[in-house]
């Protein structure tokens, strides 16, 4: 692992990081915050999944989350959305390729080699977390993101339930199944097989669950692509129908940019601390 920056932060540190991936088969970025508890013991994580055209700066520069995380005594890791490199593939258009992982496992070509989100996430990124940074519980973990991250967010959850005790999403794609980004990047990345794409559905996921917190989403009004591709309304219908806990707050006038993100961030780690603390 390679140490890039590290900067002093609330009290804490901010550290941005590049390393070997075996599941993407390319080197990855990521930042990790350590609030100022972990000088004195181990402290929880959360993991944070950004959306379409990010990278792991997104959030770590526009967010403002370190200030309340150093409040709660939480750490924050922040991976990119995709492999990248010279040699990894891409295509044109920003919802698909580079920027855009959508946290599965390709198994097409020309994505098969590389776009293996989903087991960077859940295996790749938690051991290195582990062996290098002794301060992290990572038996206390949770999972949040926004967008395409928040997509991922909650299938992540469903998926791989012994990782993470909670979870909460700001915007999130609810239904790639039912939306024009799903309609893209799932016979790109999948194939055909539409079972293959209910895998990875939020909504279609509902039913599996088991044991599950209360679930965070907020989302704004006036979000650009509420109506077209996020449908919490899907997920809303999932959640009452097999009863899984659900608190979805809507916000008039909010969008889909980072400053809804600043506005709701202290509310969502305030509702991971609730089950990491």
């Amino acid at each position: 692992m390679e140490i890039l920056e590290t900067h002093r932060c609330h009290g804490g540190t901010l550290g941005i990081y590049r390393h070997d991936s075996t599941a993407t088969a390319c080197p990855m970025r990521f930042s990790l915050f350590l609030p100022p508890q972990a000088a004195q013991g181990k402290v929880p994580v959360l993991y944070f999944l950004s959306g379409l055209t990010c990278t792991e700066e997104n959030f770590t520069f526009k967010a403002g989350a370190y200030r309340h995380a150093a409040e709660l005594g939480v750490a924050i890791v922040v991976c990119d959305t995709s492999p990248r490199g010279d040699d990894v593939p891409d295509a044109e258009g920003y919802d698909i390729g580079k920027g855009a992982g959508f946290y599965l496992d390709a198994t097409h070509e020309p994505w098969a080699k590389n776009y293996h989100m989903e087991s960077y996430v859940t295996q790749d990124l938690p051991a290195l977390i582990a062996a290098e940074f002794p301060q992290i519980d990572t038996k206390r973990a949770g999972i949040f993101g926004h967008s395409m991250g928040g997509h991922g967010a909650l299938t992540l959850f469903f998926r791989h339930r012994h990782l993470y005790k909670s979870v909460s999403a700001l915007a999130p794609i609810c239904s790639p199944t039912q939306c024009a980004w799903g309609d893209k990047i799932f016979p790109a990345y999948l194939g055909l097989d539409h079972s293959e794409w209910k895998k990875h559905d939020a909504t279609l996921l509902v039913a599996t669950a088991e044991n599950v917190p209360t679930i965070l989403i907020d989302q704004g009004r006036a979000d650009q692509f509420l109506a077209t591709n996020l449908r919490p309304d899907l997920f809303e219908a999932a959640c009452h129908k097999h009863e899984v806990p659900l608190t979805l707050r809507y916000h008039e006038g909010y969008d889909h940019s980072y400053y809804f993100i600043q506005t709701f961030i202290d509310d969502h780690l305030d509702h991971h601390m609730q089950y990491l603390a």
